[in-house]
């Protein structure tokens, strides 16, 4: 029998909850790479939360797949630790009881079909046992060069076929290729197996509330549409900013480097988000409309060595202890050309934004951790002060703080008080911890609970994915023939010719 017993928050008792329409309906996940850190660190306390929260379906499945020699209990025991760890919610006894009821693991490797022929009757018992209705989504945590030989065996097992009135899905993490071609490829093996509409690409940026308070802000109020134009706003900065070098990830990071790893994704996301038309609404179709319009209009500069720049981190300072070279870094080649600094210039060829350059950077071993949009105005045509009465007025600026301080900042001219007329730049701060009393979801939790219902206006689609290849690869083409990137101090805030391309413009970095 349907495992039916109702969560300790049940929000189906009271008509007027919000949460309603975002309750997800019967069905389960399997996760593969279930013993990495995203899925400690993220998704298993993000599915924790989601319960918590109400919003998962009584009798919800978790299936976790690997080589650990793990049963059920193990494997549960496994995932209380990372969610008592890492959960957002206040850990509920009776909650995780529920939750953990539905809890499996399976032992097998990628290329094992008695392991997917056991996966495919855990499966079977979940819907009967739990009932998730023979619905369940197929989490690929594992290096893109695993996808064809996991999808190949979710298709021979049967597991990706879905039975009439169910559902099938699968989930991919970035990268989505390292190039064009590879990125076509990886689609094309994902597509045999699973229809389009059922593959849901995550990029966890655009699952963050402030992401989505973009476009809030922008569509929801008169204030800023109507100046959010090449009229009145000069350029835009995007900046991804961390503080920690590469860790234990040489591996993966070293001949990916900065562009290929957020900048091909995150940021020009971020781009497309702030640059788009007002979709007709926002339902997915509507969405990626109005993002693939600007990407496809998105033009590089002629010259790219005077328009883009490339760092990589030296040994320096930084939180108060001295740490090393990106070149010393434990499996990093004494030789290697990976930057881990990347910063582009990109045009946007529409009536909307023509001559207004977006800048994009991104970077480790930098001042501290931010990322944020910056849209920065023009000045006021006329200023009717003396110029000594305005030595520190800036640009008016309206900054998006995507994280780690979620929130909105509007940079202005005030007058000092006093009995003289000097005008200087204040700021004005919207947060959203002081604005809501809920804390915001974590951006895993929002994307699974989408998966999960099927809604995908968050997750790229592949003709986006294309677009931003496009665009980065004559970037990364033509750093391979400029030799190594340029060095900077770790803790600084890039390379000085990263300085030196805004100023060819007549610009300057904000320093968030």
């Amino acid at each position: 029998m349907p495992n039916t017993v109702a969560p300790a928050s049940n929000p189906l008792r009271d008509p007027a909850d919000r949460r309603l329409p975002r309750i997800a309906g019967p069905g389960g996940l399997v996760l593969f790479g279930v013993t990495g850190d995203l899925a400690r660190k993220k998704l298993l306390p993000a599915i924790f939360d989601l319960a918590n929260r109400g919003l998962l379906p009584p009798g919800f499945g978790l299936t976790g797949y690997g080589r650990r020699d793990w049963d059920h209990d193990h494997f549960r025991g496994v995932a209380r630790e990372a969610v008592e760890a890492h959960c957002r919610t206040p850990f509920d006894e009776h909650v995780w009881e529920q939750l953990a009821k539905g809890f499996r693991f399976v032992q097998g490797t990628f290329d094992d079909e008695e392991g997917f022929a056991n996966l495919a009757r855990t499966v079977a018992e979940l819907d009967a046992e739990r009932g998730t209705g023979g619905n369940h989504a197929f989490y690929l945590s594992i290096p893109p060069d695993k996808f064809p030989v996991v999808c190949q065996q979710l298709s021979e097992s049967g597991l990706s076929t879905p039975k009439p009135g169910t559902w099938r899905r699968v989930v991919i993490e970035k990268p989505f290729g390292s190039d064009l071609e590879s990125a076509r490829a990886l689609n094309d093996v994902v597509e045999e197996v699973f229809p389009a509409d059922a593959v849901f690409r995550i990029d966890h940026y655009l699952g963050k509330e402030t992401v989505q308070n973009l476009l809030a802000m922008r569509f929801a109020n008169q204030l800023f549409e109507p100046i959010w134009n090449a009229n009145y706003v000069d350029h835009v900065q995007i900046t991804m900013a961390e503080d920690i070098g590469i860790g234990s990830r040489a591996g993966y990071y070293d001949g990916i480097g900065a562009a290929r790893d957020v900048i091909q994704n995150h940021l020009l996301q971020l781009l497309a988000l702030t640059a788009m038309e007002e979709p007709v609404s926002f339902e997915a179709d509507s969405l990626r409309t109005e993002k693939e319009k600007v990407l496809s209009a998105v033009r590089l500069p002629k010259d790219l060595r005077q328009h883009t720049a490339r760092g990589q981190y030296a040994a320096g300072w930084q939180g108060g202890e001295q740490v090393r070279a990106y070149l010393d870094e434990d499996g990093v080649p004494a030789d290697s050309g990976t930057e881990t600094y990347a910063a582009i210039r990109l045009d946007v060829d529409t009536r909307r934004w023509a001559g207004v350059p977006f800048y994009l950077r991104a970077g480790k071993r930098l001042g501290r951790r931010v990322t944020e949009i910056a849209v920065v105005f023009k000045r006021a045509p006329h200023l009717p002060f003396d110029l000594n009465e305005t030595q520190e007025l800036g640009h008016n600026a309206l900054v998006i703080r995507v994280q780690p301080d979620e929130g909105v900042t509007i940079r202005f001219g005030s007058k000092v008080p006093g009995t003289a007329m000097e005008v200087r730049d204040v700021t004005m701060d919207f947060g959203y911890g002081h604005s809501f009393t809920e804390s915001s979801p974590e951006a895993y939790e929002r994307l699974l609970l989408d998966v999960l219902l099927g809604d995908p206006p968050l997750f790229p689609h592949q003709r986006e994915v294309e677009l931003s290849w496009e665009i980065l690869d004559p970037i990364i083409d033509a750093w391979s023939t400029y030799g190594q990137p340029d060095q900077y101090r770790a803790g600084t805030w890039g390379p000085p010719s990263a300085d030196a391309m805004l100023a060819r413009d007549g610009r300057t970095w904000r320093r968030p």
